[in-house]
């Protein structure tokens, strides 16, 4: 999953421009700012454009380029947040942002959005940190594999385990499951460069087209927070949607990429068999 650009390599929603104000933030606060002033037709600006890496991910919408829509941040976390993957990636590439500047930022919206949508609720921002650090002392690989992302915080679905990590598959066997080894598909990511950050919630072992379970609970819209985020990669399409996350991977076999995307407003994006 990821956010917005005009080509992304992955998937996060970028953060709406408002029609009202012209600042970029996540919907709950657009609702927040101006509740009468809003409606579903005036909330984004659309521009769909992107391309599929080599794992299911949701790819975001490809939103106009920021020099059209100058940022007016008033810190500098709401800043990075509403970057999206592909400009991420690309200061990453740069030098001007750090990978533990965006785990911060990740951090930062987190707090403010997950007590309203429960989209990510496992986290794991030590062993985020350390992997930042270790980056920092390693350097890049040369030559830079394809994709490569450079540091960019990811999230996981709760159906994959990631090494030191909860993964309960939304299940109460699993509650307190710690992965001791990483599923090839995480692996894959780190190898390219990505920092994993949380993991995002889905329905019992993925099975429902709606994401909740007994453990977390419901994953909610953040455009609308009485109504399903769908599922079962609901909790990854949220996190996208209310501006947690610069990409988050998912899985589909009858729809869990594609039902949580149109029900949150980004791009779901399932790989052929």
């Amino acid at each position: 999953m990821g956010r917005r650009s005009q080509a992304s390599v992955s998937g996060h929603l970028a953060l709406p421009v408002c029609n009202v104000c012209g600042r970029r933030c996540c919907p709950l606060d657009l609702r927040a700012r101006h509740p009468v002033a809003l409606t579903a037709d005036n909330l984004f600006i659309r521009d769909p454009a992107g391309y599929l890496v080599e794992i299911q991910v949701f790819l975001d919408s490809a939103w106009p380029s920021p020099s059209l829509f100058p940022l007016q941040s008033s810190t500098e976390a709401e800043a990075l947040v509403a970057l999206s993957a592909t400009e991420a990636v690309a200061r990453l590439r740069l030098g001007t942002v750090t990978p533990m500047q965006l785990i911060d930022a990740f951090v930062w919206q987190h707090s403010k959005s997950e007590a309203a949508v429960n989209a990510v609720p496992i986290t794991c921002i030590d062993r985020a940190r350390a992997a930042a650090a270790r980056l920092a002392d390693t350097g890049h690989p040369s030559p830079v594999p394809l994709g490569y992302l450079y540091g960019l915080p990811v999230i996981i679905k709760d159906l994959s385990n990631v090494e030191g990590v909860r993964t309960t598959q939304g299940s109460p066997i699993y509650r307190d499951a710690i992965a001791s080894t990483s599923d090839a598909v995480v692996l894959e990511l780190e190898k390219k460069g990505a920092i994993i950050v949380g993991k995002s919630n889905t329905p019992e072992f993925g099975a429902g087209s709606n994401t909740f379970n007994p453990i977390f609970g419901a994953t909610v819209t953040p455009f609308d927070v009485r109504r399903s985020a769908g599922g079962s990669s609901g909790g990854a399409a949220a996190a996208l949607a209310s501006g947690t996350a610069w990409l988050a991977s998912g899985s589909d076999l009858g729809g869990s990429l594609r039902i949580p995307a149109a029900f949150c407003g980004v791009y779901g994006l399932r790989v052929s068999p």
